[in-house]
């Protein structure tokens, strides 16, 4: 058969030049296609609803007009944040890889209309950035704060998206200029700048467009940031420095903390440096701040970030549900992360880390009609929550912020989503990530084509169809997730948490089948983490659950829920709710708490409420009825919480 020919374009976000140290590569967007199920359905809301009314939302905010004022085709103030220019740009990033996908003319003169702003507001020696020069803000005076570095990396990244998504280099070629500026404006030379930018991304970014353009200076310029880090740089401006993840230098450090988007962009871009300079000692330690993340600094769901203060890690197992931060953001950045250190090192728990963060924490902060968003994902909202400010997910999901950080970074993932799937290298082919549709590699011998047939994840049958297979042996590396204890690759058992592997010479019309066991499960947490102690949470394969108002028994409110531990757990497809989800039902009851006139919650232990003040209402038992994390408050704002106390707690 003839191979069908990719879409759009051959090369995706973070590919790794040929001479870079890694063992995987990835297969660009072009070469995977993701036709049905729950990635498709946000693809298309993303496309059809988010991208456009995004455009809508910057010029509503403002952006834009900065854009414009700086340009000279109007006039007025600078609105906004000081890094307002950003989101512009993480926009273009999402409308270049959108057009990759699926050309539209519209999209693309939209994408070029902003460009031509930005080319006329640049300056003659190339600096870029719209309200530090409208406000008279005397430039790199305040980079703890400026976000000036920060607005120029998202730039480079659009930059390489709409060269790569539509084959247009107008702003490659506002990129070249400014990241020619940069080039010569810091480093360690004379008359140089020996500062860092408050917000790292122009780490990966300039890493990005040495990729794209094979200027080594920009790469030169991301190592030298890299290593910058960590020297009493940020503390000379009067700053603290564990904020800025710029206490320790970066290959010294054995964990993350301070601002969690900071820090994992941080990781990412070094990855990126260690990639390309062959940096083993960097990649070490990266791996080991990665491990220690994971391990006490991370919650179920992936999310990142447990404190609303500094919008930061905690300390290791830190991690409240009610408070949790869990920054949209900071998932995206986590994502990115973890690709990179797949990349590098082939491990499957990378690839797990991805799943987990997109299903989960990345997912939950998009509602399902693409156009409104969380800011932070907590894991537990009370009744009668106070909405104490803009972020607050007690409001609901909202349509835009005033810090619209977030909202631009969905769409520009979710773009590119398929760049996350498969990667391949000379005989071989990996699949990380599993939706229905069609994969396509180059391999030695010839192309790998298959049809991926899954209704993954809420089921765990995933079929490989071969349509055309190269000459010679192939192999063929399935990922085993951790959680999935019980896999079987053609009716053999596999072990969680690698990948499964096949080499024979396949031919059209063969099938690989992974099975992957879907029963639902209860999850405990280190007994470390506080705030969940004597509380389970449920996962069904890579889903986590939470119970969600509108689907308890009347009167029974999520926060004076029990779950039965010894009850054994259900599960059940309902087309009807929240676009298509699996439902799972647990036993528990009601433990209704003390009246409005209790004088104190405490009392003695082993009682459900103070020793004078007993529950009004007797323990009553009730089936507990879970939704997955990613579709809760698409009702509205709705009490929530995914750790349920257990009948014993």
């Amino acid at each position: 058969m003839t191979t069908p020919t990719p879409s759009g374009t051959t090369r995706g976000p973070a590919e790794p030049t040929s001479d870079a140290r890694v063992l995987l590569r990835p297969l660009a967007p072009g070469y995977v296609t993701v036709d049905g199920g729950l990635w498709r359905r946000t693809a298309d809301v993303n496309r059809a609803a988010a991208i456009p009314g995004g455009l809508e939302q910057l010029a509503k905010a403002g952006n834009l007009r900065n854009l414009e004022i700086a340009a000279g085709v109007a006039d007025g103030d600078a609105i906004g944040p000081i890094f307002a220019d950003s989101d512009v740009h993480k926009w273009l990033e999402a409308a270049a890889w959108e057009y990759a996908r699926e050309p539209d003319e519209q999209l693309l003169a939209d994408q070029l209309h902003v460009t031509s702003l930005l080319a006329a507001a640049q300056a003659d020696d190339g600096y870029l950035d719209s309200v530090p020069a409208l406000r008279n803000v005397p430039r790199y005076s305040d980079l703890p704060w400026s976000h000036e570095l920060y607005c120029a990396g998202h730039l480079f990244q659009a930059a390489v998206a709409q060269v790569r998504g539509t084959g247009r280099t107008e702003l490659l070629d506002v990129a070249v200029r400014l990241a020619n500026h940069l080039v010569v404006t810091f480093g360690d030379g004379p008359g140089q700048l020996r500062d860092v930018d408050g917000h790292p991304v122009i780490e990966m970014a300039l890493v990005e467009l040495y990729r794209e353009t094979g200027t080594r200076a920009y790469l030169d310029l991301a190592s030298w940031f890299v290593e910058a880090r960590g020297t009493g740089l940020i503390e000379a401006h009067g700053k603290q420095p564990t904020y800025f993840s710029d206490r320790v230098k970066v290959r010294a450090a054995t964990t993350v903390e301070g601002h969690a988007v900071r820090a994992v962009y941080l990781g990412a871009g070094a990855a990126d440096v260690a990639i390309e300079t062959g940096d083993a000692e960097l990649l070490a330690a990266l791996d080991t701040q990665y491990r220690a993340m994971e391990r006490g600094k991370q919650y179920l769901t992936g999310g990142l970030g447990a404190r609303w203060e500094g919008e930061s890690f905690g300390d290791p197992f830190e991690l409240p549900t009610d408070r949790g931060y869990a920054e949209t953001c900071a998932a995206i950045g986590g994502v990115q992360w973890a690709w990179r250190m797949l990349l590098a090192t082939g491990e499957a728990r990378y690839a797990d880390q991805i799943e987990r963060m997109l299903l989960n924490g990345f997912l939950a902060g998009v509602s399902l009609s693409g156009t409104e968003y969380f800011y932070v994902n907590p894991l537990q909202l009370r009744a009668d929550a106070h909405a104490e400010e803009d972020r607050s997910p007690a409001h609901g999901r909202r349509g835009w912020f005033d810090c619209a950080c977030c909202p631009p970074n969905i769409m520009r993932t979710v773009s590119s989503l398929t760049g996350y799937v498969a990667t391949a290298d000379g005989p071989s082919l990996q699949l990380h990530q599993y939706a229905p549709g069609t994969v396509t590699a180059p391999l030695d011998g010839g192309t790998l084509h298959l049809r991926v047939e899954t209704a993954y994840p809420d089921e765990g049958s995933i079929a490989l169809h071969v349509e055309e297979a190269p000459d010679g042996e192939t192999t063929l590396a399935l990922r085993v997730p951790a959680w999935a204890d019980g896999a079987t690759l053609d009716g053999e058992p596999v072990t969680a948490g690698t990948y499964a592997r096949v080499t024979r010479r396949f031919a059209a019309g063969d099938t690989v089948r992974l099975d992957l066991p879907m029963t639902p499960r209860l999850t405990s947490a280190d007994p470390r983490v506080d705030a969940v102690r004597g509380s389970v949470a449920i996962e069904r394969g890579p889903l986590v659950y939470a119970l969600e108002q509108p689907d308890q028994e009347a009167g029974a409110v999520v926060d004076d829920l029990r779950i039965d531990v010894s009850g054994g757990l259900s599960d059940e497809f309902r087309a009807d709710l929240l676009g298509g989800v699996t439902v799972v039902r647990a036993s528990g009851a009601v433990v209704p708490g003390p009246d409005a006139g209790a004088t104190t919650p405490y009392g003695p232990a082993g009682t459900p409420s103070s020793a004078s003040d007993q529950p009004t209402e007797p323990v009553r038992d009730v089936t507990l009825t879970a939704i997955p994390y990613y579709a809760w408050a698409n009702r509205g704002p709705q009490p929530m919480r995914v750790w349920i106390p257990t009948n014993a707690g």
